[in-house]
Parts: structure tokens; C-alpha cells; sequence
């Protein structure tokens, strides 16, 4: 193993509510977790999507919100101190000979795990791209979908596009470091959390950043270095706006992403698994919730915690074969309370 590798006994991929109830149930077997997820934050669906969003078929809670159930499932997984690697996308997963894996991401991380997990949901979520001409040719270096690194936005012009949470609160992290920050949104109403506009308005009135009603008209700029963006404005008239980096946030898509080239069993672009242990059609790798299929399946939370926990007993007894493996209830093991930190 080289410097650049991480070894683990599961890697599981997705951080949503059901990737993170597998931490809880495979660290009840004294194993341990990488999560990587192409979000900047736990929680999935639940907290991308509808973090304030009542759910209402959870177990013990008559209505819990998106966000919520993240934070109570983050909070019951401590214990077994799981290892997080956000806004990444696996693009490989390789067998190796001795039957492990060999797991990379797009950031070239290298993960090596006798167990893979995908728990992805309905695939990994994918930014929507502005209809806007030759957008492709300044991506990656000048137009972005998220921030991966603040520093890459340093002493730039930047330009945000956008009314929600992600568009102003990047706005707000990196209004002190830009050296010079705008905002365009379509129309003077915002999807994000009232605090965070009153003080983008505040930034503009006192001249600290540029705010234009409006759209994205086109991009100018030389290779794949943006240098000016054109706005469209709300009363027709066109503005120049300098940009060197352009940070678009409108909103994410669903998609199955790499896991179609990942050689395993599809089903409608769903991952095919047996009904004991979860596993696909290719051993030591489990699909468990919304990305999986069956005879039978209902996509709820509920199933997926109930994969999860099928899929731990199958995944311990792969990579400890020797083991006896004894069944136990956490209301009574001492030996499970003891690794909860129960008193």
C-alpha cells in the first residue's frame, strides 16, 4: 500500500440516511468506514433536497424533518468514528486478486476495502448546467458547481448564479477573500434562509459585492479562462460583469453516474441484489436503499435500514470467515453497550 492509499474494512459509498445507519450497524461488528459522497454534507436527499421536509413513516418519530434525521443519525454513529470524504465521485471500483478492492475517486483517491458498499441512492447527483452557449469549454478551470477548495476563488472575480442556500452562502464565504463578488439571480425572491439575504443586502448597499436581476447571456474568455460574462437584464439591457470564476448553483439532477460501468447487474438502471445479503452479482460488493432493486422492493428509509443490517452480517462474515458470529440485541449485550459508550 502507498502513501496515496486508504485502507479500510468497508467503503461505502452515499452518505445519506442509509449509508450512515451502515456505519452503526457494521461498527456493532467491530468494523470500520469510509463514506464518500459527491455532496459537501451528510445526509443525502434528506439534507440536499428537503432538510426542512417532514417525513413521517420513520420508526418512534411521528414526524422528523430531512435534516434531523441526518443530525440524529450522525449523532448515534459517533461511536465508531467514521471517516468522511465529501464532494467526491467514485469513478472506479477495480477487483483486485486476493479478491479486495480498489476503489478511486475523481480527486485520485485510492481506497482499499475487502467490502463496498453503494448506497447512493437513486445515483450520485449531478449539478444542471446552465443553458448557456460553450459553458463546457471553461469548466473544471473558470465555471465550477461547487467549492471544492476556497482558495481557488482567492483574489478572483467571481460571479454566483443563483437565489438558494448554497448560492448565498458561498456568496458570503467568499465575498472577504474575492476580489470582486456579484450576484445574478432572475428575480428579487430567494429560496435560502432569510438571514443569509438580509445580509447579502446589507454587502450591496454598502458596495461590497454586486447584485443584477437577471440571466447569464453569454461567456467570454480565451481556452478555458473566463475573463467577462454578459448579463441579461430584467428591463433588456445588457451589463459586463469581469469574471474570472463563475460558481452556477441550479440546483442537481439525478443520475446513475459511473456505477453503470462498475460491471454489475442492472435492473432499469437500478443495482440487482439478492434478498439475504444484499450483495450483487458481483461478491464483497452490497447495494443497499433507493439504488438497489428486488422482487418486492418499496423505496423507504425503512427498507434501507433494514438492508443495511442484513448486509453487515454478510459483510463480517466475508472478511472475518473464522469468526463465530453471535446475534445479539443492544437492549441487552453489554459487550454492544460498552462500544456505544453506554453507561
Amino acid at each position: 500500500m502507498t502513501k496515496n492509499e486508504i485502507s479500510t474494512d468497508v467503503v461505502i459509498i452515499g452518505a445519506g440516511p442509509v449509508g450512515l445507519f451502515a456505519v452503526f450497524e457494521l461498527g456493532l461488528l467491530d468494523l470500520k468506514c469510509h463514506l464518500i459522497d459527491i455532496l459537501d454534507r451528510p445526509g443525502g436527499q434528506c439534507a440536499e433536497l428537503y432538510p426542512e421536509k417532514p417525513i413521517y413513516d420513520i420508526p418512534a418519530f411521528p414526524v422528523i424533518s430531512g435534516q434531523e434525521l441526518t443530525d440524529n443519525l450522525l449523532k448515534q454513529i459517533e461511536p465508531f468514528s467514521p471517516k468522511f470524504h465529501y464532494n467526491r465521485m467514485v469513478e472506479k471500483v477495480e477487483k483486485l486478486e486476493d479478491g479486495s478492492f480498489r476503489v478511486v475517486t475523481d480527486e485520485g483517491e485510492v481506497f482499499l476495502a475487502p467490502i463496498v458498499v453503494i448506497a447512493a441512492g437513486g445515483g450520485s447527483f449531478q449539478p444542471k448546467r446552465p443553458p448557456v452557449e460553450n459553458i463546457e469549454a471553461y469548466e473544471g478551470k473558470s465555471v465550477k458547481y461547487s467549492v471544492r477548495r476556497m482558495e481557488d476563488f482567492r483574489d478572483q472575480d467571481v460571479l454566483i448564479v443563483g437565489g438558494g442556500d448554497s448560492a448565498l452562502d458561498w456568496l458570503l464565504n467568499l465575498q472577504p477573500i474575492a476580489k470582486s463578488m456579484t450576484l445574478v439571480h432572475r428575480r428579487d425572491v430567494f429560496r435560502a434562509a432569510p438571514a443569509s439575504v438580509k445580509e447579502m443586502h446589507a454587502l450591496a448597499d454598502a458596495g461590497k459585492i454586486n447584485f443584477h436581476l437577471g440571466q447569464i447571456g453569454s461567456l467570454e474568455g480565451e481556452g478555458d479562462q473566463l475573463s467577462n460574462v454578459v448579463i441579461k437584464a430584467k428591463d433588456g439591457s445588457e451589463i459586463n460583469v469581469p469574471t474570472t470564476r463563475m460558481l452556477p448553483f441550479f440546483g442537481l439532477t439525478m443520475k446513475l453516474g459511473p456505477v453503470a460501468d462498475w460491471g454489475l447487474e442492472l435492473n432499469d438502471n437500478l443495482i440487482e441484489v439478492d434478498t439475504e445479503k444484499f450483495e450483487t452479482s458481483v461478491a464483497g460488493v452490497f447495494a443497499i436503499g433507493d439504488i438497489n432493486y428486488y422482487p418486492g422492493k418499496l423505496k423507504l428509509i425503512l427498507s434501507g435500514f433494514h438492508e443495511a443490517a442484513l448486509m453487515s452480517q454478510a459483510a463480517k462474515k466475508i472478511i472475518a470467515p473464522d469468526d463465530r458470529l453471535i446475534f445479539q440485541y443492544t437492549t441487552s449485550s453489554t459487550k454492544l453497550q460498552k462500544k456505544l459508550g453506554v453507561k
